[in-house]
């Protein structure tokens, strides 16, 4: 599926009919398709107020089921559907109205998302007089038009106040497909990585998969053993072998363990990003992107020598950017500086493939790097628990601090205990565990045990006289 923050496609693939009926496919530029779509289930005499809040819902829709990739990792060839039972109207080669035709070139790149949110929002509608729903009343958009509602207070009519417009988002190619030949024993690639990457995070909700130890982009006998497993849990061939129908299954496990496709989504929050592209990087930047940058690259220096290590204070100075030179010489990648998307995932998916393999537990004085997931109230884990370890131990130390139970369970105690140390270190208090949030802990707690440990002979380690 795609990652990181939503973009147009260049082009939609449509099937004509139901999900699982046999009809053909059609693809057609996604402009095209929005002013089909709008042509296809509203009129252009209503007033363009009406029209306009119309397309906007039609247009976050169809994003919503690119960018969740809901048919494609459940082994569709397509990205929409044009039944109404599932998506919306699709006339295929029908001609569309001119005052449509105008808005959709003006609206195709612009969508709605609840405010905090990242993707396009599954802005669910029907006509309002004989079919209703939890959404839009298509019909009742006309009446609020005539009352002289704006197409946003249309919008929020039916949403919810808080939303808001995206404009001019950036138009892309959608990459969601299988490797173009099957991944066995002794493939070497990227797409293995991404494999391996994808097991482990679903082993954790699955714990008969095993670890995959090594992330390497090397097909070797625990990668075989991991993807036999989850063949057996998921009733496909067990052959070791990952051909498109693995593949996609991976793909939709991988995804629904990241709760990104339920029907409703309760939408991917701008805290869960942060393994996610940020946009481009370069020298003079000053932003989260770049901690989360510094913070990667830091860690990866502790393992590969020609790593520098910096320091993470959320500026793209000459340190960051000789560190992003090394990491790109390091990784084979073109050597400019600059952290583009390419740049960014190679640099998240080492540091990722490294936290797979250091066990998740608790030892007294020692901390582990942030596990590339975040951490938020009413969640359950060993990481969790782990946490709680960590800010117990400051609590014990810091009076401000408040104390919570080691009890794997990530509670309003626990929040309270993030937050009191988010407003320590000035960072933004939201309760979540992020990358940023987790290394401050991390670092306050080794400060404080060590601090407090007494070498043989210190005072006040023995009494005198």
């Amino acid at each position: 599926m795609p990652t990181g923050l939503p973009y147009i496609p260049e082009s939609i693939t449509v099937h004509l009919g139901r999900p699982d009926e046999s009809a053909p496919n059609v693809t057609v530029p996604f402009q095209i398709y929005v002013a089909n779509v709008a042509s296809s289930e509203i009129y252009p005499t209503w007033p363009e107020s009406a029209i306009r809040a119309n397309m906007l819902a039609q247009i976050s829709f169809a994003l919503n089921r690119v960018y969740t990739g809901y048919y494609r990792p459940r082994g569709y060839d397509f990205d929409i559907t044009n039944s109404t039972q599932y998506d919306q109207y699709f006339v295929n080669g029908r001609d569309v109205f001119e005052n449509i035709q105008q808005l959709a070139a003006e609206l195709f790149n612009t969508y709605i998302r609840r405010v905090g949110n990242v993707e396009p929002l599954f802005a669910q509608y029907c006509n309002g007089t004989t079919v209703t729903c939890n959404g839009m009343s298509q019909w009742g958009s006309v009446d609020l038009a005539r009352a002289g509602y704006t197409p946003y207070r249309i919008l929020t009519a039916y949403y919810g106040s808080d939303l808001e417009l995206v404009r001019n988002a950036p138009v892309g190619t959608v990459q969601n497909t299988a490797p173009t030949s099957p991944l066995r024993l002794g493939s070497a690639n990227n797409d293995v990585r991404l494999l391996q990457i994808r097991l482990n995070r679903i082993s954790n909700n699955y714990p008969n998969i095993p670890k995959i130890p090594y992330v390497n982009g090397i097909f070797a006998d625990a990668t075989e053993n991991a993807v036999r497993e989850f063949q057996k849990t998921f009733n496909l061939a067990q052959d070791g072998i990952v051909g498109s129908a693995t593949w996609f299954a991976v793909e939709r496990i991988y995804a629904a363990v990241k709760r990104l496709n339920s029907l409703e989504s309760e939408g991917l929050t701008f805290n869960e990003v942060s393994n996610q592209f940020p946009g481009v990087l370069r020298r003079g930047d000053a932003n989260t992107g770049v901690s989360l940058l510094q913070y990667y690259l830091d860690f990866l220096s502790v393992y590969y020598d020609g790593i520098p290590s910096i320091a993470v204070d959320g500026i793209f100075g000459e340190d960051t950017e000789n560190a992003v030179y090394a990491a790109q010489s390091v990784f084979g990648l073109s050597v400019d500086g600059l952290v583009g998307e390419q740049t960014w995932e190679t640099i998240v998916d080492a540091y990722l493939g490294i936290i797979e393999t250091i066990p998740v537990r608790y030892t007294e004085g020692n901390t582990i790097p942030f596990q590339g997931t975040i951490l938020r109230e009413g969640d359950e884990s060993e990481v969790v628990r782990v946490l709680q370890e960590y800010l117990n131990y400051i609590a014990a130390c810091i009076p401000e601090v408040p104390s919570t139970s080691p009890t794997g369970y990530f509670g309003s105690r626990t929040r309270a205990s993030v937050e009191a140390i988010q407003r320590a270190y000035g960072l933004p208090v939201t309760g979540y565990v992020n990358a940023i949030t987790w290394r401050y802990i991390t670092d306050l707690y080794s400060d404080l045990y060590v601090g407090n440990r007494l070498n043989q002979g210190q005072y006040p380690g023995f009494t005198v006289g």
